[in-house]
């Protein structure tokens, strides 16, 4: 009974949803601002060329926006009293580069007199997100435009809104259901984890105090374990950044598929897509086929861009993204 409660919920959701993301449009701004691709493609890869950091900041930043208060740019938003969702101890680790790109994109924008004010925070986010994974290696997509910013953002909006480095399987389905989005789309998406990096106190219990019975997640290929002892012994700063990705950290491809066949896998919740069988055949197709990852993905990003949209008249077209108008 339980089980069929929470399956009519999700198809409920995704019925409310239709109405709302079938607002959105590839050439939303045909009219009103025709070469807005143009104008953050050449902002971003401005930015891009200044830092690589550019690519994974702004890939993490939609996610994490999107998953809070659903893609509204609220997580742009800062708090002089530090209580906006981007202060919450889950954001804090958010790099400022991602903040900074859409900053500069959305000053791009509004040079052009024809769009000025009239690109939502919101969209420009979403678009500066398919230029960095272009960019990066990986595929090209349509966007979706037509989202409106929010004005609301709170480190209460924040609380399990976010996928832990310690889920399962069951915990990484049920949070990414709650927003349409499928268990395939979830590996594609994880994918993303093929750029970037983390850092030392998000890995820590999985080198030095796993479990009572050991010490060492046993799902971590040893010589893999190793190179993460070296780079984060037991007492050493937290903050240490490490690749997410120990082949490819600056190109987005299926590397990440190929380090989980070998066990390494640098959070839990990346190891356990191989790890349990209802999601290793996704893994061993994305593995040995780039190509059909790269179309998950495509697909994966644009159901993830249509959570919680605000369109019509709903939230606004903020002026400056990280202050409500």
């Amino acid at each position: 009974m339980e089980n069929q409660r929470a399956s009519l919920l999700v198809v409920l959701l995704l019925l409310l949803s239709v109405g709302v993301f079938g607002q959105l449009r590839t050439d939303f701004y045909k009219n009103t601002c025709p070469n807005v691709e143009s104008l953050v493609r050449s902002a971003v890869r401005q930015k891009f060329q200044e830092t690589f950091v550019t690519a994974p900041a702004t890939l993490r930043l939609f996610f994490h926006d999107c998953f809070v208060r659903g893609c509204d740019a609220s997580m742009l938003l800062a708090s002089p009293q530090r209580n906006a969702a981007k202060d919450h101890p889950d954001n804090l680790s958010l790099a400022g580069d991602g903040f900074d790109t859409v900053v500069k994109a959305k000053a791009a924008v509004d040079r052009d007199s024809k769009c000025r004010n009239k690109v939502s925070c919101a969209d420009i986010l979403a678009l500066a997100t398919r230029e960095v994974v272009a960019m990066t290696g990986g595929p090209f997509y349509q966007v979706e435009l037509g989202r409106r910013d929010g004005r609301i953002s709170t480190l209460a909006s924040v609380q399990h809104s976010l996928p832990g480095e310690g889920f399962n399987l069951d915990q990484l389905n049920t949070m990414f259901a709650r927003h349409g989005l499928s268990q395939t789309d979830m590996i594609a998406l994880s994918g993303a984890h093929t750029l970037g990096f983390s850092h030392c106190n998000r890995v820590s219990k999985r080198l030095y105090n796993f479990s009572p019975r050991s010490r060492v997640d046993p799902t971590l290929n040893r010589q893999y374990v190793s190179q993460l002892k070296q780079m984060c012994p037991l007492r050493v700063d937290p903050r240490i950044a490490i690749n997410m990705d120990p082949t490819t950290p600056n190109t987005f491809d299926n590397a990440y598929f190929k380090n989980l066949q070998q066990g390494k896998g640098l959070f839990v919740s990346d190891q356990v897509l191989f790890t349990d069988p209802r999601s290793r055949n996704t893994v061993n197709l994305f593995a040995s086929n780039n190509d059909a990852f790269k179309q998950a993905f495509a697909t994966a990003i644009t159901n993830l861009g249509r959570v919680g949209v605000l369109t019509g008249n709903q939230g606004e077209i903020r002026f400056d993204c990280t202050r409500p108008n």
